[in-house]
């Protein structure tokens, strides 16, 4: 009972589950599947850099089954670097960092370049695990690494995650090569220690220290930006206030300028009038004084006339 169920399993992770991640494949009769053990997939690489995009392909190969024990074969320094190139991590690392991924159940160290029936009897593998992409085998023809695993059916492809890969890590290094450097430098390493002359270490301090400058310009600049925009916006919210409000403005500020004026011209006639008036009320004043004695000069006359009239009657009573 407990191998039927197993086999039934087994069948139906053949068939296409995107939600689980599961791989889409060749008809799983071709390639009859074990009822008393686990299916043990292998899959196999370098894993230089490890990261999500390979721990994520091994979850895909982990899930490939139900009941899937996961077997992770990793070529060794020698081998990778004649068929592939130089390496970052060791081959001690690279074994290391496998280990630690919670997919994987077994990691193959000295792992082969191009998996062999004999290899698959040894490891009792039932299916491969890999993307679809051609991988050049050790002949120098061309061929696919995963040809022979393809023709006896034991070939589960996986998907790539797009847009990381140790490619894409080590890319992302050399171009920023320089600010990793300093990087470094700053963490303690010497020069020598990261392969650097004396004098490429003291243009590249100039070179960060001239970054920095610009960084910090850069920011100023920016805040300098907002301010003015903040005075800008607050002045334009003036302004839309001076537009509405400009005929009441400028009615008060006549109105106060006509009366400034009115008050001003009214003082400046009454001191000319003052200045004009000055004068003339002293002439008149003498000319009443004199107006007076000229009376009284006249009286004076008078007086002597009568007296002559007196004088005159009397000499004519003499006679």
């Amino acid at each position: 009972m407990e191998k039927e169920e197993v086999q039934k399993q087994n069948n139906n992770a053949c068939s296409i589950d995107e939600s689980n991640e599961r791989l889409e494949t060749i008809d799983c009769n071709s390639y009859p599947l074990p009822t008393d053990r686990p299916v043990r997939v292998y899959a196999d690489g370098i894993y230089d850099l490890f990261h999500f995009g390979h721990a994520r392909s091994l979850e895909q190969a982990k899930k490939s089954f139900p009941n899937a024990y996961l077997l992770v074969g990793c070529c060794n320094d020698q081998t990778t670097h004649k068929f592939k190139g130089k390496t970052v991590m060791t081959e001690s690392e690279r074994y290391e960092s496998l280990r630690h991924c919670k997919w994987v159940d077994e990691v193959i160290p000295d792992a082969p370049w191009v998996i062999t029936q004999e290899f698959i009897d040894k490891h009792t593998i039932d299916y491969v695990a890999h993307d679809s992409l051609p991988y050049a085998d050790a002949s120098g023809a061309a061929n696919d690494v995963y040809e022979f695993v393809k023709s006896i059916g034991k070939f589960k492809e996986t998907k790539r995650t797009e847009g990381i890969s140790t490619s894409d890590i080590i890319m992302r290094i050399v171009k920023d090569y320089n600010q990793y450097v300093m990087r470094n430098l700053d963490r303690g390493y010497s020069r020598k220690e990261l392969g650097v002359s004396y004098v490429k270490e003291k243009r590249l301090r100039v070179n960060m220290r001239l970054k920095k400058l610009h960084e910090k310009v850069k920011e100023q600049q920016e805040r300098v930006g907002v301010t003015i925009q903040t005075v800008a916006k607050t002045a334009g919210m003036h302004r839309n206030e001076w537009v509405e409000n400009a005929d009441r403005f400028v009615a008060g500020f006549l109105e106060m300028f006509e009366e400034g004026c009115h008050k001003m011209g009214t003082a400046i006639r009454d001191r000319i009038q003052e200045r004009l008036m000055g004068p003339q009320t002293g002439e008149h004043t003498h000319l009443v004084e004199n107006g007076e004695q000229h009376c009284n000069d006249e009286d004076d006359d008078e007086d002597d006339y009568e007296d002559d009239d007196e004088d005159s009657e009397e000499y004519f009573d003499e006679e």
